[in-house]
């Protein structure tokens, strides 16, 4: 194995809610917050992982005292967030201190399997940077400038999901960049420093809560998770 195992869970932004007052990250999933299904994913795992997790700033104190009342003392990071998700990841990788392998996951992915997760850090000590990937299977249109829409081949896209796993080394230099509207992802920053991204199979299940609709989905599958 290529040094430690990190995963950097960027748990949302001050203004992730979907119309409450409470961040989405922290809405109630079965008897916890989506969050903390997500953190125990990478507890499960063989080889623990460091964990370094980005937080809006106002949610620190609300994660520290959830952690506290529920008995959940693993050793983490806590790190504030920066004003896009580039930032925050940078802000992450400050506490990178020995050389491995980083998955970084967004906090609002609840299901990703142990087993799935180590498959991504084993392609990503074969490869240096993996990206999980599924095919859409909803017929897909195109928006046009003057607001009218075309059928476009779906064959030709892929839907992306996290966590996305890099060489430390890798990840490291290709953050070293300015930040640019165009990089939307952990693997858009490293494709742009010349790294070439190894596609995997994603998950249909690894969904991402990020509307109401979401979090109803997401509590019809705890009864499988």
């Amino acid at each position: 194995m290529t040094g430690k195992y990190y995963a950097v869970i960027v748990a949302g932004g001050s203004g992730s809610r979907m119309g409450g007052a409470v961040a989405k990250q922290f809405m109630t999933l079965g008897n916890k917050p989506v969050l903390a299904h997500t953190v125990e994913r990478f507890l499960a795992m063989e080889t623990l992982p460091e964990i370094i997790m980005v937080l809006p700033e106002e949610y620190k104190q609300f994660w520290k005292d959830y952690c506290f009342e529920n008995r959940l003392t693993f050793r983490h990071t806590l790190v504030s967030g920066g004003i896009t998700r580039f930032h925050s990841v940078r802000n992450a990788l400050s506490h990178i201190t020995e050389p491995g392998l980083v998955a970084v996951h967004d906090g609002v992915r609840p299901f990703v399997t142990t087993s799935f997760l180590q498959g991504l850090y084993d392609l990503a000590e074969e490869h240096g940077a993996v990206i999980p990937v599924t095919e859409p299977v909803d017929s897909m249109r195109v928006r046009e400038e003057n607001g009218s829409t075309v059928v476009t081949d779906r064959s030709r896209y892929l839907m992306v999901q996290t966590p996305q796993v890099f060489n430390s080394r890798i990840l490291l230099d290709a953050y070293k960049k300015a930040y640019l509207p165009s990089f939307t992802d952990d693997a858009s920053v490293v494709e742009s420093a010349g790294t070439k991204i190894f596609l995997a199979p994603g998950k249909i299940t690894n969904i991402k809560i990020t509307r109401p609709d979401d979090l109803v989905m997401a509590n019809a599958l705890l009864n499988v998770f």
